[in-house]
């Protein structure tokens, strides 16, 4: 046999078979993984997203508060709607306002938009989301939240210089 390079000898055709099996298997062991993922994984927010005028939705959020308000904290009302209602939610810049505190176990219809720039709307524990928030648009949501405690929310689109510092969050109780 000639001295060359190892990568110039021909493949036989029985090893390229086996490689056109493998990457074949991986890619149909891909496809159905995220197939799978995707209709029985929490991760998806099953909701509508509606057109909305930012100043006729903030009216609306700002109604909301006056009639549900039951308190305040750290300068920003918190609010008790009734079980069953829908509850309003903004994203401004660098706030998600107003502090929701709901009932464990109760159904709600949570709608959130934002009044200004691209926000991210990201909970994590126990629900796991993860909407962008664009002006003009309002996500409408059907919620039910599990369990008592604080479900912490983050902006997780760079909204500019205090991005870091939207934070916000819905009060569970039982």
């Amino acid at each position: 046999m000639a001295p060359g390079a190892w990568w110039e000898e021909p493949v036989h055709p029985l090893e390229r078979a086996w490689v056109m099996i493998a990457a074949l298997i991986a890619v149909v062991f891909f496809s159905a993984m995220m197939l799978v993922w995707h209709a029985l994984g929490q991760q998806n927010v099953r909701g509508r997203a509606y057109r909305v005028d930012p100043k006729a939705y903030q009216a609306e959020v700002e109604r909301f508060v006056q009639q549900y308000r039951a308190g305040e904290e750290a300068g920003q009302p918190v609010v008790a709607p009734p079980p069953g209602s829908d509850v309003y939610m903004l994203a401004q810049r660098f706030r998600f306002y107003p502090i929701l505190r709901l009932k464990a176990g109760e159904r709600y219809v949570l709608h959130v938009a934002s009044i200004d720039y691209l926000h991210g709307f990201s909970i994590t524990q126990p629900h796991v989301w993860n909407l962008q928030l664009y002006p003009g648009y309002e996500w409408v949501v059907p919620f039910v939240p599990r369990g008592p405690g604080t479900y912490h929310m983050a902006c997780n689109d760079f909204c500019g210089v205090g991005h870091e510092m939207m934070l916000g969050k819905i009060v569970v109780e039982r």
